[in-house]
């Protein structure tokens, strides 16, 4: 007989108002056919505000009025998806954990075979990966599949193109993320990193059930960016690999002016060489302090060791409803 099991449903928001409805009436429809199957199973669903400009976090308060099962926890401001995803897995009580967006594209549809996958023991994660990305711009895929080349190159954990932060985890697996408090979070570096058995369920790409997604191309680009720092030092080495051919370059110069004026007696413009030598260098050298400041700006956030995100309310402290705050100050009076 199996044993009994919390399973906690992570869910990062931020603008969902338009979304969470369709996907607490779904999840908790999955969640009904999988305790039906096995009665063992319970279920606590923990949205993570963060920092939401709609009505978000006014749904929230409804749901964990109407259902014990929903906690939330809303931020003092935007921390960003990566802070929601370490809230919730730091706050999470279950045994296992699903991290899933709100916005229905992470189908609840595959907790189930997520959730036997892991307990025949033979898997500690089960995640899903995207093997077409139907409704993107080709600019995007291309980008995002040059992303993922780059990275697995110059990185020794190495992350699979289309992975999902969908995952269904372990208790050991999640207290192995978690211990991984840095303050620059890239999620899908994180879980690659920290090993165990993974189990990969491959679909078609699903389009947002409702609303607007949160991340323009900028805001993709500098997590990438985040991605390649914070799990290769590759591009310090660009630095010397620069210097070299720069060197190199400038010995070729060298020879060829000399060789021209000796055997050709052809004399030697100074000013469009010097131009050109001032502006080659002088970009290299920028564009190595650049590579070393970014370096530099992520190591002094790391120490200066900020909190990831900062909590505002909770189920535990959010007003009361109007009508119980009403009957509250009847019954005092």
């Amino acid at each position: 007989m199996e044993k009994a099991s919390l399973i906690s449903v992570i869910v990062p928001c931020y603008n969902e108002e338009e979304v969470l409805p369709l996907f607490y009436a779904e999840i908790t429809k999955i969640s009904a056919q999988m305790t039906d199957k096995h009665p063992n199973l319970r279920f606590e669903y923990l949205f993570i505000d963060d920092g939401s400009k709609d009505h978000t976090l006014r749904d929230l308060r409804a749901l964990a009025v109407k259902d014990e099962r929903v906690r939330f926890i809303s931020f003092s401001r935007n921390f960003g998806k990566e802070a929601g995803i370490y809230a919730g897995l730091q706050n999470a009580k279950g045994d296992y954990c699903v991290v899933m967006d709100a916005d229905l594209q992470h189908p609840p549809s595959f907790l189930p075979v997520m959730y036997e996958a892991v307990l025949s023991g033979e898997y500690d994660c089960a995640t899903t990966r995207r093997v077409s990305r139907k409704g993107e711009s080709k600019v995007r895929s291309w980008f995002a599949r040059l992303f993922y080349r780059i990275m697995n190159k110059i990185s020794q954990t190495e992350i699979v193109d289309g992975a999902q932060d969908f995952r269904f985890m372990t208790r050991q697996m999640v207290d192995a993320v978690l211990s991984m408090s840095e303050y620059n979070r890239f999620s899908k570096g994180i879980f690659s990193w920290v090993g165990f058995r993974v189990k990969y369920l491959e679909y078609e790409n699903v389009e947002r059930a409702a609303g607007t997604t949160a991340w323009s191309f900028w805001g993709l680009f500098r997590y990438s960016i985040e991605g390649i720092i914070g799990f290769s030092t590759a591009p310090l080495s660009i630095a010397v690999v620069l210097g070299l051919i720069s060197c190199l370059i400038a010995v070729f110069i060298v020879i060829f002016t000399i060789v021209k004026t000796l055997a050709f007696g052809e004399s030697v413009d100074g000013f469009p060489t010097l131009m050109c030598s001032i502006f080659f260098l002088g970009g290299l050298q920028l564009f190595c302090t650049g590579i070393l400041g970014i370096y530099l700006s992520k190591t002094y956030l790391e120490v200066k060791h900020r909190p990831i995100y900062l909590v505002r309310e909770t189920e535990k402290n959010m007003p009361a409803p109007p009508e119980a705050a009403a009957e509250q100050a009847s019954e005092q009076a």
